[in-house]
């Protein structure tokens, strides 16, 4: 820990406006990066080869552009070669988990109205999130490492094959989109929902964070319904809603594969082998049941 306080130090000396800051700096979360707190600012370091897969200079143009949407704290400092950041901290705001959206009344539908309020905001990204394109480069990266994907990986993406055809049939105009809603990634005031790390953020089919963040939340159908309704301003419709859980498929597909990317790079912050194989395997179950097949033929039209 005293090493990674070294870090936020000499961080924060490189920062023009914090150079001079020397009060408590308090280590916070965070699954690929280092996270602190310092005053009234949030420090992120990035962690070790995550160069390999973002864009540090999208990454600042993403976060600028929420944080004038009214979703994201204002960005005070971003270094697009070191990938160092800071922005204001959010004072009285929880840092969210699967555990405290199903705890915190009314969290689910104030994820919801932040999701409507960036995706209506006319914000514009300077990355395009592409699923499958995504896929091949990340399969790509690990081409190159000593990692074994989880059996019957090559099979499922073909399988997708259905699926990207249903959603080229009918697309949605293309939104600023977080991409990666991490549980951890919202900050909860009990009156407001804040979302943080840009990372992985780009233009996208907006019913992607939606189904994403239902599957990192492990939400319940109650659950799912609220954030739903309370987007939509009303219940979707059957193609809208297919959308939702064609993405919580396609999301698993896809951090299966980022997940075994922070194996190779022994990434010692969670176990990923038993987070890729438990991802995947939940793919597998949802596209396996005969509703899946009823949500795609609803998104064909």
């Amino acid at each position: 820990m005293s090493d990674d306080l070294s870090l936020a130090r000499e961080a924060l000396r490189s920062i023009p406006t914090l150079a001079g800051y020397r009060g408590e700096i308090v280590r916070l979360g965070g699954l690929t990066n280092l996270v602190f707190r310092a005053g009234d600012f949030c420090l992120r370091i990035p962690g070790k080869g995550t160069e390999e897969y973002i864009n540090r200079a999208n990454e600042a143009v993403a976060a600028r552009e929420a944080a004038r949407a009214g979703v994201s704290p204002e960005v005070i400092h971003s270094d697009e070669k070191t990938g160092v950041m800071a922005t204001r901290f959010i004072d009285g705001a929880v840092t969210m988990s699967p555990e405290k959206f199903k705890s915190r009344a009314g969290s689910p539908a104030r994820a919801g109205e932040a999701f409507r309020k960036l995706h209506v905001s006319g914000a514009v990204f300077a990355f395009r999130f592409e699923l499958f394109a995504m896929i091949d480069d990340y399969l790509k990266i690990l081409s190159t490492k000593d990692v074994v994907l989880p059996d019957g990986y090559h099979d499922v993406v073909r399988e997708a094959e259905t699926v990207r055809a249903a959603l080229a049939a009918r697309p949605l105009p293309l939104t600023a989109c977080h991409c990666d809603p991490l549980c951890e990634n919202f900050l909860d005031t009990g009156s407001r929902m804040w979302i943080v790390d840009w990372e992985y953020s780009g233009m996208n089919d907006p019913m992607w964070d939606l189904g994403d963040l239902s599957v990192e939340g492990g939400f319940d159908a109650a659950q799912d319904e609220e954030m739903i309704l309370a987007y939509f301003g009303g219940t979707p419709s059957p193609a809208e809603r297919g959308r939702i859980v064609i993405y919580k498929a396609m999301c698993d597909l896809l951090w299966t594969l980022w997940g075994l990317i922070q194996l190779a790079n022994q990434n010692p912050a969670d176990d990923f082998r038993a987070y890729a194989d438990g991802r995947f395997a939940r793919c597998k179950a949802l596209m396996g049941t005969a509703d899946f097949g009823r949500h795609v033929a609803a998104v064909r039209g």
